[in-house]
């Protein structure tokens, strides 16, 4: 057994060293994926670093947290490596079979889910927990890429084409609200309408969209006494420092005691649980307080190359006429910024409190793997790009 696993990882790194080095222009994009790679290190050092002081208490072990966010991270690489060899062909077939399997995911979890600190988004397989709002993300937004392709002109030119995927995402938001997830249905419904312009929709179409959008979110904070306490508690959240604010104002004066350069890694005082979820959703407090704006301007730049990277792939694939890797691209590189700008927005302030994680970096079983499957997919996508008009694309990087 441990002879094949060192085979197995021997096998790895042969593959890996032969993309490395390929000079024939057919190989997966290096600087994308020299991103992703640099933030995964950034995250577990930080991740590390922030739950220490809550995992000492909790399970008397200083780096559980830490071993555990390692466990996911290496699921999570073992399946990109599995996805990089599923053509993208594979993902247009099969979009209606993933989006059945999305929508059941998230009635299978309100029906035995388990109930954590008041919402139920946890489905247990075992030992391990699944988050099924994370795949109904990818599902949703493979679904909608493979629509645009197959009604585009419907989309640009009819009304109907145009609300058809309009329903498919209310009926998530429906089941996601149930939970309760409104981060969740917020991502998937600004990626969906970014995604929707870019195919062509009419201005028209896409404003009202907007306004119909924002006018649903804000029904739903002010008859939820939940969600109007996080709006007011975020509007002003010194008025009670100790209650519903309490969260936003840690978050703050890690951000404050952190200034320039930070107070050195592992120096923090907020993660010693003063920050609830410091190594989660809140864990870009935590990088401002040890390596201040520094490293908070460092991890952004990371990010946001690699959302600029994984557009410029999208925009190649149009070009080079796969319009469903095209869309695919921008869908899974606008959900990586959405989900970016809610969680930073969330961090400083500017936007109410939503549990969302920060992409490659924080915590987050369930998250973190998705967020690697869609890396993978669009590093596909880049090859696929790459490839066509060599030779004819086939299943494995080395064809």
């Amino acid at each position: 057994m441990k002879q094949l696993a060192l085979n197995w990882l021997s096998n790895i790194g042969d593959d890996i060293a032969h993309w490395w080095q390929a000079e024939d222009g057919i190989s997966y994009d290096r600087f994308f994926f020299t991103l992703v790679v640099l933030l995964l290190c950034v995250g577990f050092v930080m991740v590390t670093s922030a739950s220490v002081p809550v995992a000492e208490r909790l399970f008397d072990n200083p780096l559980h947290f830490s071993i555990r966010h390692g466990i996911y991270m290496l699921i999570g690489l073992s399946l990109a490596y599995a996805v990089l060899n599923i053509p993208i062909q594979w993902w247009h077939n099969t979009n209606l079979l993933l989006l059945v399997v999305g929508l059941l995911g998230l009635i299978a979890v309100l029906a035995v889910g388990r109930n954590v600190n008041g919402s139920t988004r946890w489905l247990y397989l075992g030992p391990i927990g699944i988050q099924t709002a994370e795949p109904a993300k990818l599902f949703f937004f493979v679904y909608l890429s493979s629509y645009l392709v197959r009604r585009h002109d419907e989309v640009r030119e009819n009304l109907k084409g145009f609300l058809k995927p309009l329903f498919i995402l209310f009926a998530f938001a429906v089941l996601l609200l149930m939970q309760p997830d409104l981060g969740t249905v917020i991502v998937m419904f600004g990626t969906s309408v970014v995604l929707l312009f870019l195919a062509g929709a009419k201005l028209w179409q896409f404003f009202g969209l907007i306004f119909t959008g924002l006018m649903s979110i804000a029904v739903l904070i002010i008859y939820s006494e939940y969600r109007w306490r996080r709006v007011t508690s975020f509007l002003d959240p010194w008025a009670d420092p100790f209650g519903s604010g309490y969260q936003l104002t840690q978050s703050l004066m890690a951000f404050g005691r952190g200034g320039w350069f930070g107070q050195g890694l592992g120096n923090s005082v907020q993660k010693l649980e003063y920050l609830p979820e410091a190594h989660t959703d809140f864990i870009l407090a935590v990088i401002a307080e040890e390596t201040g704006l520094f490293g908070v301007m460092m991890v952004m730049s990371l990010l946001f190359l690699l959302f600029v990277r994984a557009l410029w792939i999208g925009k190649r694939a149009l070009q080079k006429g796969l319009s469903f890797h095209g869309f695919l691209a921008y869908a899974l590189a606008i959900w990586i910024g959405c989900q970016t700008f809610v969680n930073v927005g969330v961090a400083t302030g500017v936007l109410p409190t939503k549990g969302l994680t920060l992409p490659f970096v924080s915590s987050g079983g369930s998250s973190l793997i998705l967020m690697l499957i869609a890396a993978a997919i669009i590093l596909r996508i880049d090859f696929e790009v790459r490839l066509k008009g060599k030779h004819a694309i086939s299943g494995g990087p080395h064809d």
